[in-house]
């Protein structure tokens, strides 16, 4: 299958073009192809005729997005637009990722199925799910998968780390470490999603599916869990959202259920303590 990948670089990115080495793959990254240039995709969909184009491109640095609003939705809506047009022009079928992030508002305590009505609570969240809109109503060959709390290899390599790498530096470094509690998600390993978008490209589905790891916890759990795996004892308390005073707003609750996958018999993701282990066990020793 011949792929255009968007973002190849990123945390994601990089995993999708180690596990799709079979497929006939066009790697591009934002300073060879940028998604708010809408003659720019265009062209690289005519040129490179894609069975599949994979969107891991995102403005997602959440507090920033309260201020840069415009920078946020260009990339996350105005891009997700440009790429369903080109896959649509080309007959390709759009892959695109969202985030948990489109729910968080009312009292909800029970993970978000597919069916669920998103209620952002953020800029970041409500560019995100303009971005889902774009792609559902303007090619119906699109995909776009919600996942939750990603992190992976590339992420501990100079592109902004990830929250892992973070902890684990502050560990080491002797820091004081507070992590809130009160925010319940599930971490997923960008490597264990990449390789369910490998089994999706290999099924003719199309619409919205959930796909996090198994199982949830607060980040201060997911922190405290990093530390037990590696035997680092690290100076940890938790704290509350409110103690944190962020810009944005982020949800208590935001854990999805894979409940297409379940349905279609793919929900096979490990629980997001295996895809830790897994992370820790195979990442570059980077301090």
């Amino acid at each position: 299958m011949r792929i255009l990948l968007i973002g190849a670089n990123g945390q994601l990115g990089s995993d999708l073009t180690r596990l799709l080495e079979g497929h006939e793959l066009v790697a591009t990254t934002h300073q060879s192809l940028d998604v708010t240039d809408f003659e720019q995709v265009g062209q690289a969909a005519r040129k490179h005729q894609p069975q599949a184009i994979i969107n891991t491109s995102a403005f997602h640095k959440v507090d920033l997005c309260e201020t840069e609003i415009m920078p946020a939705f260009e990339v996350n809506a105005y891009g997700v637009r440009n790429l369903a047009l080109a896959a649509r022009e080309v007959d390709a079928t759009l892959y695109h990722f969202s985030t948990d992030y489109v729910f968080g508002g009312g009292n909800q305590r029970r993970p978000f199925k597919e069916s669920h009505v998103p209620e952002p609570v953020n800029a970041y969240g409500i560019s995100k799910a303009a971005g889902e809109r774009f792609a559902a109503y303007l090619w119906h060959k699109s995909v776009v998968i919600r996942t939750c709390g990603l992190y992976g290899h590339a992420g501990s390599s100079g592109k902004g780390g990830n929250f892992v790498e973070m902890m684990l530096k502050k560990a080491v470094n002797g820091e004081s470490i507070k992590v809130v509690e009160d925010q319940r998600l599930t971490p997923t390993s960008t490597l264990e999603l990449a390789r369910k978008v490998r089994d999706l490209l290999e099924r003719p589905e199309y619409g919205l599916f959930h796909a996090t790891a198994a199982g949830d916890c607060s980040w201060f759990e997911f922190a405290r869990e990093i530390f037990a795996i590696e035997g680092i004892p690290a100076d940890l308390s938790p704290t509350t959202s409110d103690a944190f005073r962020s810009p944005a707003r982020r949800p208590a609750y935001s854990v999805l259920e894979n409940a297409r996958l379940k349905t279609l018999g793919m929900d096979d993701f490990k629980d997001w303590r295996d895809g830790l282990r897994e992370y820790l066990k195979n990442r570059p020793k980077v301090r």
